[in-house]
């Protein structure tokens, strides 16, 4: 009998319920099969004794800049429009094939180690087949796509786009890579934010994502300059806007989102459009701090990204669960977004933020094996006797406490040891195209 057996684990679900049990997981081809107490199977390709260790599912970033890791360090201590004028779009701009591949590569390898399994990113104007070239050979869950950029007179020419290239060059990558490897990875339009792009752009993407049945990735009311100039050009706030041409639907994602009126929030509610939570990333660049329990507590659906490495400047989600509690309490008290609901946020939360809620998020039969195991056998998360187990991951857990990744059935990552991407090769690449990057730039 093929698969992998997973033993004697604590395994947190994630259901509905929040169920925890101690005992067993089985994985044939890409699914989660029998889950119980003691399964009576023999047989296996692989027998993984977990005791002592912790089984939930994967991390969920809804929120992801695989293009730009290689500038982490480079673009410290600006707010967003000078951080991306003087610094992000000037380096994009001097990307090259092998650059961007690198440079998701650095990003992917960060990720798996620290437990996250399925992303939705966002890449820049040119090479994105290198980035979804990484994606299929590192065995990450993606949804991915070309940042589409046809307005505005600040921007390097290399991302000055003509409107119906951008949409056309979008279309062929989604016709080539959505749906590829098995369905792990799909597309995603991606529009960078209203103002760079013009409105017949954005009129484009939602017809076309609709034709195509795809998800809609953008950034929207991250930074007041931002809301200003959008205000003053096209005389309504941000998704306000985005609703007056029609797409605020349920396939849109915005990431960011802090600084939403109430008819914003109102129409966020009623359209169905999905959330994403960059608290790193919104602290760094000085952006503000978004109202995520009033989002919440509407029935929004909310994820957790950790943005990009030059504004963060790593991709963990212990430490973006970590921020979003804490954030949160400064502002509303302290019993405001407890462990229980961090932790959802970025496995199940993530997975409805995507559409992908019936097949990932949680341990469940039937669904896909994006798993991962923590080894909480150290100093900073005991005593474990008696303890709450979301309190132990969101408040004291690491990313050094992952020890296997599984993703689509495959295991990633084993021994804390990433299988899919060669560090000791990555790592050297990353340097040697960063310092050609520098040359071009």
């Amino acid at each position: 009998m093929a698969g992998i057996l997973i033993r004697n684990a604590v395994v947190m679900t994630m259901n509905a319920q929040n169920h925890i049990f101690k005992g067993d997981v089985w994985i044939e081809n890409n699914r989660i099969r029998q889950m119980g107490e003691k399964l009576d199977i023999s047989g296996a390709d692989r027998e993984i004794d977990a005791g002592g260790k912790v089984l939930l599912p994967g991390f969920v970033q809804t929120h992801i800049h695989l293009c730009q890791t290689l500038f982490r360090g480079r673009a410290d201590d600006l707010s967003l429009i000078e951080w991306l004028k003087e610094r992000i779009w000037p380096l994009e701009a001097a990307h090259s094939e092998d650059s961007v591949y690198y440079s998701a590569m650095l990003g992917i390898g960060e990720l798996i180690r620290s437990g996250t399994t399925t992303i939705l990113d966002m890449e820049t104007v040119n090479y994105t087949e290198s980035a979804f070239q990484a994606i299929k050979e590192s065995g990450i869950r993606a949804l991915s796509g070309k940042v589409m950029m046809d307005h505005g007179t600040e921007v390097p020419l290399a991302l000055q786009e003509d409107t119906q290239k951008s949409l056309q060059d979008s279309v062929d990558l989604l016709e080539k890579w959505h749906g590829a490897a098995g369905g792990r990875i799909q597309y995603a339009f991606c529009p960078r934010f209203v103002v760079s792009c013009t409105e017949e752009l954005l009129i484009g993407v939602r017809d076309l994502s609709a034709e195509y049945g795809v998800m809609v990735h953008t950034h929207a009311s991250e930074n007041l300059g931002e809301i200003a100039m959008v205000e003053a050009e096209r005389g309504m706030r941000n998704v306000v806007y985005l609703d007056h041409i029609g797409l605020a639907r349920p396939n849109l994602v915005l990431a960011h989102s802090i600084w939403l009126d109430e008819e914003e929030k109102r129409i966020i509610r009623e359209r169905g459009v999905k959330v994403t939570h960059c608290p790193g990333s919104n602290l760094k660049l000085a952006s503000g701090v978004a109202e995520i329990p009033l989002l919440l507590e509407q029935g929004i659906d909310v994820g957790i990204g950790a943005d990009g490495a030059p504004c963060n400047n790593n991709l963990d989600m212990f430490q973006e669960m970590r921020l979003t509690a804490y954030m949160q309490k400064v502002k509303h008290g302290p019993t405001v977004m407890n462990a229980r609901t961090v932790l959802r946020m970025a496995t199940m939360g993530g997975a409805r933020v995507l559409g992908l809620e019936n097949e990932i998020g949680s341990v469940e039969i039937g669904k896909l094996a994006d798993l991962q195991l923590l080894d909480l056998e150290d100093f900073h998360v005991y005593p474990s006797f008696d303890a709450d187990w979301h309190s132990r991951i969101v408040y004291a857990a690491t990313r050094g406490d992952v020890d296997t990744v599984i993703i689509d059935g495959q295991i990633v990552m084993e021994n804390k040891i990433v299988k899919t991407v060669d560090k000791r090769i990555v790592l050297k690449e990353a340097d040697r195209s960063l310092r050609r990057l520098v040359e071009r730039l």
